[in-house]
Order: C-alpha cells, then structure tokens, then sequence
C-alpha cells in the first residue's frame, strides 16, 4: 500500500469518527437543554482516565485506558446507543455492536485495524487491568452526569436505586476506592430524594 492511499484510509476512519457527535446518549448536559453526545462522552472519560489513573486496583497503562475511552463507543454510529438500564435492548447489542466493529475498524489499514479492534475487544471482555479499570471510568462518568443534573435520566427512565447498586457495582473490580466514594455519594442521592428507592 502506498503512504497515500494508507493515509487516505486514515482520513476516512477519522471522517467516520465525526459521527460520534451525532450518536446521542441518555445522559442530560449540566445547564443544558439536550443530552450528551458520545463524542463529549469519549473526551470526558478519556479526561476522567488521566486524573484518576491513581485510583486503579492495579497497575495500568493510561494511555491504552485513555485509547479504550477514545474508541469504545465507536460501534454506537452504527449500532446506536442501548440504555444500560433496557434489559430487552440489551439482547440484540452485541450482535449490532460486532458488525459496526467489523465496519468501523475495517475502513484503517489493516495493522491500525487489528491495534483499535483489540482494544475494543479488550474493553469488552473486562479481563485486564487496563479494561476493567476502564470499564469503571466509563460507569463513572454516566454516574456523574445523573448526579450533577439531579437524576434526570433516572427519573426520566423510572430507574430506581435497586437498578443503579447492581448495575455499578462493577466499579469496584476497576477502582475500588473510586466505587466507595460514588457509592457514597448514590446514597446521599437517595436519601436526598433524588434517586428513588
């Protein structure tokens, strides 16, 4: 492949990225009349990996954390977002995820193809250090959005705190003390009434 057409396949990956801004999340926008678009998530979490790096349960490499933020929503141009909470959406993601990887990735030159799409995978499976404390960010980050818009997507989705203990107790395998502190601060939120038991 000439240094041309490898950089013309990169300018395309990078084009298809722009759609991102388009791909809107349930998360509401602190003093904002709209929701969060995944590019705006992709740069918070990526952020959010740099600063709390230090809270990892293990060792990790930021920069293959912050790659992961950069690229684990990608997939959603095609595939769209899937509240975390719609357990029935949740049934056909992975198969609509798997064909927008297939996609998406496919459009780099193979080796910058198989480098994003092991990284995704890695996200997805949660095995490494790097994935799970990534997958704790990520988590995070939504967390954060409700708590600062005083639930708004819980109430607007009629999510209870039953469903946001269980689905993000997960943080802790990444961060535990991370898990602790946004723990802490849910409970506040129920007992505020902001988060309804």
């Amino acid at each position: 492949m000439s240094d041309r057409a490898r950089l013309n396949e990169q300018l395309d990956f990078v084009d298809e990225m722009d759609k991102a801004k388009g791909v809107f999340r349930r998360s509401h926008l602190v003093g904002e009349d709209r929701n969060e678009d995944d590019a705006q998530h992709q740069w918070h979490f990526a952020v959010m990996a740099l600063i709390l790096a230090e809270h990892a349960a293990e060792p990790i490499d930021v920069g293959r954390v912050v790659a992961m933020g950069l690229l684990h929503d990608v997939v959603e141009i095609d595939a769209g977002d899937v509240f975390v909470y719609d357990e029935s959406a949740k049934a056909e993601k992975a198969v609509r995820e798997l064909a927008a990887a297939e996609r998406i990735f496919n459009l780099l030159p193979p080796d910058q193809a198989r480098y994003v799409r092991d990284l995704w995978d890695e996200f997805e499976a949660r095995e490494t250090p790097e994935a799970r404390f990534a997958a704790a960010i990520d988590r995070t980050q939504a967390l954060l959005q409700n708590l600062r818009t005083n639930g708004a997507a819980w109430r607007e989705h009629g999510i209870v705190a039953s469903q946001v203990f269980a689905l993000n107790e997960q943080i802790g395998l990444g961060a535990p003390a991370l898990w602790a502190e946004i723990r802490a601060r849910i409970e506040r939120a129920v007992d505020e009434g902001v988060l309804p038991t």
